[in-house]
């Protein structure tokens, strides 16, 4: 027999638990579906111990604490959150949304918010011949525990934000931290930067990582030019190298899904209270698109109870609206 939901919220990212939350708050029966092993999405892949500082209430948790205070939260009410749970499809047949999980499974739904971010993503490489020898052996794209680098010469290669707050958190730990970007200017926010600047981070800009070696005793020998020349200006030495260029989505599953939704460059596009094309579909956090759009955590934490309540007034316009949480006995 298929399962039926009121609310299936699609991805476990800090933003889709909120939202899963939120609706269990509302008493509806809701489950959130994760493709991965491990809830937390890009917070738990990319950014564990990196510091939060844009979440209402929440400023410099790590990653890790935030999911883990996430996780807690949504266990007040049982909520369930299916991992390895990977929607294959999605359409409407009569007033349900029938969700195809693992190519195999049917669930059943009154409406359908998806929290599932840009889609599967991949690091933008470090462009050196030899990138495939240096991968787990000093060079990295993850950094997954900064208590591995304490004591240890580390570079940083960016100039974003990911950049720049690995940057601070590593020299506390590191024996000496070297941050390379090929442009003056970092495209941090403006209070990272300040810390950066105020820091013992040895900052070398603009310039280029050219080739880099493996050496004798292990480490990893840097070949630095100047971001426009293809000239060695300088070489140095480091423990470990960790490129923070950003990250490139490989396409949104969602795209293949026989649903009927509209797709501009930014993501799927959505209109009050962040409902699609489609009625009773949803799409909150960096998955939704429209104007002015912020892909910030905070952001999304406030599309979550918006979709869930239009998600209520849709399958049961009788359903009065939320009241306030603080008048509500929850203990």
């Amino acid at each position: 027999m298929n399962k039926t939901y009121d609310i299936l919220i699609v991805g476990a990212g800090p933003v889709g638990l909120f939202a899963g939350y939120y609706a269990s708050l509302r008493n509806v029966k809701v489950a959130v579906l994760e493709a991965l092993p491990e809830i937390g999405g890009q917070v738990t892949t990319l950014y564990p111990d990196k510091k939060i500082w844009d979440v209402p209430a929440m400023a410099g948790m790590t990653g890790r604490e935030l999911i883990q205070r996430l996780e807690e939260q949504s266990k007040r009410f049982d909520l369930p959150v299916l991992t390895n749970h990977k929607v294959t499809n999605l359409e409407k047949v009569g007033d349900e949304f029938v969700v195809e999980v693992n190519g195999d499974e049917t669930m059943l739904a009154k409406a359908v918010i998806l929290a599932s971010g840009k889609g599967a993503f991949s690091p933008r490489r470090l462009q050196v011949e030899n990138e495939e020898e240096l991968l787990g052996h000093g060079l990295a794209y993850f950094a997954p525990d900064l208590n591995a680098y304490d004591g240890r010469e580390v570079a940083v290669l960016g100039g974003g934000d990911s950049a720049v707050d690995l940057a601070n958190e590593i020299e506390k730990r590191a024996k000496k931290t070297t941050l390379i970007h090929r442009r003056d200017s970092f495209r941090a926010l403006e209070q990272s930067v300040k810390e950066l600047e105020n820091s013992a981070v040895e900052k070398k800009t603009p310039y280029k990582v050219l080739s880099a070696v493996k050496t004798a005793n292990g480490r990893l020998k840097l070949n630095l030019s100047l971001t426009k020349e293809k000239e060695v200006a300088e070489s140095i030495e480091v423990d470990d190298l960790l490129v923070q260029y950003g990250f490139k989505t490989n396409g949104q599953a969602e795209r293949d899904w026989k649903i009927d939704v509209d797709w501009d460059k930014a993501g799927l596009a959505v209109k009050n209270q962040m409902e699609t094309k489609e009625p009773g579909l949803f799409a909150i956090g960096d998955l939704s698109s429209y104007e002015g759009h912020a892909d910030l955590i905070a952001t999304g934490f406030g599309q979550g109870p918006a979709a869930v309540n239009a998600a209520i007034a849709f399958y049961d316009p009788k359903q009065a609206g939320p009241g306030h949480s603080s008048s509500l006995n929850i203990e």
